[in-house]
């Protein structure tokens, strides 16, 4: 393992009480950082979350076989894989549209600082516009916003359950009240949260998560990721969506590959009994929901431990579970403005290119990628497989809790680069054509686009896309079909292969 990496990912396994005798399988390619144009070291964020995925996998598969192996990340793949929703390919051609909507982004406000829009779902752009009472254009917001101070318009933006926050620097983060309630909470935890026998496991498995089977219910990127790594290591994934939310292709097609998807509605008793009937068999319970939004539906981790004991609830927010803004919607963007990188990103950039950075706020500079989103989804799929590996060894029903806050403090926790290598170093993304460096040779997949749950009108297409950049000397990941419907397959499982 590299110097480099080797404090990063011992912290984070040890911390996972995880063997320690097991890092000496992961090998971690040198000098992750700079990597690419920020003065964060997002490099090693990339390579260390990646690899402990990886590496957690390999250990569970360990326990199943009594086979170890090695695991090896090279960086500049695992960067690459932190922006994989931009690089696939369907039929040769690259994904239309962008991760952002158009009103998304950064506005000046009256106070001389800045707040960060976040309007992809319909019903959260309507709401901006409804608090603003604009016109739907950027012009017109950006007007509207110069007529609030940052802070007043994020609280109000909140009190309606819209998803806006504002520019904050690093002191001014620390100062808040949410930050302190967050200080020293790791960026991934595992915690007992009922009995349950020790988990029977079959000798036989060709990968690490073959039949382990995943109930997913999250959106967007980091909780897809989660769920499309834990796939590519032989999971059957269901991933499960609501028909009330419209469907994201440019994201959901890279995120959906090797797993099965369908839709059901909770605020049916049809649905709520569709997925009472899904738990009992499931291994693995995996929801992005803010805390205690799937309580009131009788799906919140106490209840899927009661109703199948020896279950791995895996839980995914913005903000985390204690503190004022536990319960508030968030995303990547929005955390990175709020808890100060793209503060302190921007006074970085002024360093290297020379210009002034008297002027204070300076415009947010926001990472490359979402960082937090990839290193939020590699950590709770990493989390994932220690939890079933604690089923194992332990017994117990589990629960796995990441936030996008808590992992923005662990990358933060890892430094800052002097600017002029950070930028005059670091390598910007390739442009949006397939990279094709032998190290993130493109792999094709099946491609499935259907309009109902069934087979009927299938079409074959050729996919490309970024292979999973976390190679295992043994058991190489299972590169899967995009279902690209949200509502592709019936709600049930596949029959399993051995048995667990």
């Amino acid at each position: 393992m590299a110097p480099a990496s080797l404090s990063a990912a011992e912290s984070l396994w040890k911390c996972l009480q995880l063997p320690e005798q097991a890092l000496s399988r992961l090998h971690l390619s040198e000098h992750p950082d700079p990597a690419v144009n920020s003065s964060f070291k997002l490099g090693t964020a990339a390579q260390t979350s990646i690899g402990l995925s990886g590496l957690a996998a390999a250990e569970f598969h360990a326990l199943r076989t009594g086979t170890e192996q090695t695991v090896r990340v090279d960086a500049r793949h695992a960067v690459l894989e932190f922006k994989s929703e931009v690089y696939y390919t369907t039929d040769r051609e690259l994904p239309s549209g962008t991760v952002f909507d158009d009103l998304a982004g950064v506005y000046k406000t009256k106070d001389k600082s800045y707040v960060r829009l976040h309007t992809n779902f319909p019903h959260h752009r309507q709401g901006i516009l409804d608090i603003l009472k604009c016109q739907p254009t950027k012009a017109a917001v950006a007007e509207a916003l110069l007529h609030w101070n940052a802070v007043d318009f994020e609280t109000e933006a909140s009190s309606r359950k819209m998803v806006a926050t504002a520019l904050r620097s690093f002191a001014d983060w620390d100062r808040h009240p949410h930050a302190q309630a967050l200080a020293g909470v790791p960026p991934v935890t595992i915690t007992k949260i009922g009995d349950a026998p020790k988990r029977q496991i079959a000798r036989l498995a060709k990968r690490p998560l073959e039949d382990i089977r995943v109930l997913e219910f999250t959106r967007v990127l980091a909780g897809p990721v989660c769920g499309r790594t834990l796939a590519a290591h032989g999971a059957d994934v269901l991933w499960i969506t609501s028909p009330s939310l419209p469907s994201l292709p440019f994201l959901d097609m890279d995120t959906s590959r090797g797993k099965r998807s369908t839709q059901l509605d909770l605020t049916t008793e049809e649905g709520r009994s569709a997925l009472s009937s899904l738990v009992n068999d499931a291994d693995v319970f995996l929801q992005s929901y803010r805390p205690g939004g799937l309580r009131d539906k009788g799906f919140g981790p106490e209840d899927v431990a009661k109703a199948r004991p020896g279950i791995v609830y895996a839980s995914l927010t913005a903000y985390g579970w204690e503190g004022p803004w536990s319960n508030r919607r968030g995303f990547d963007s929005l955390v990175q403005t709020a808890t100060g990188f793209n503060f302190a990103e921007a006074e970085a950039y002024a360093q290297y290119t020379g210009g002034d950075a008297s002027s204070r706020p300076l415009p947010p500079k926001a990472f490359p990628m979402q960082a937090l989103d990839h290193a939020a989804g590699y950590l709770l799929a990493t989390g994932v497989c220690a939890a079933l590996s604690k089923t194992v060894t332990e017994g117990g029903s589990w629960e796995v809790r990441v936030s996008l806050a808590a992992v923005g403090q662990w990358i933060r926790s890892l430094g800052q680069m002097d600017p002029q290598v950070a930028f005059g170093e670091g390598r910007p993304f390739p442009p949006r054509t397939l990279p094709q460096d032998p190290e993130v040779e493109a792999r094709s997949v099946p491609f499935i686009q259907s309009e109902g749950n069934d087979d009927t009108g299938d079409v074959r297409r050729e996919m490309t896309a970024i292979k999973h950049a976390a190679v295992l000397s043994h058991t190489p990941v299972r590169e899967g079909e995009a279902p690209m419907s949200l509502h592709r397959h019936r709600p049930e499982w596949l029959k399993r292969a051995d048995g667990l």
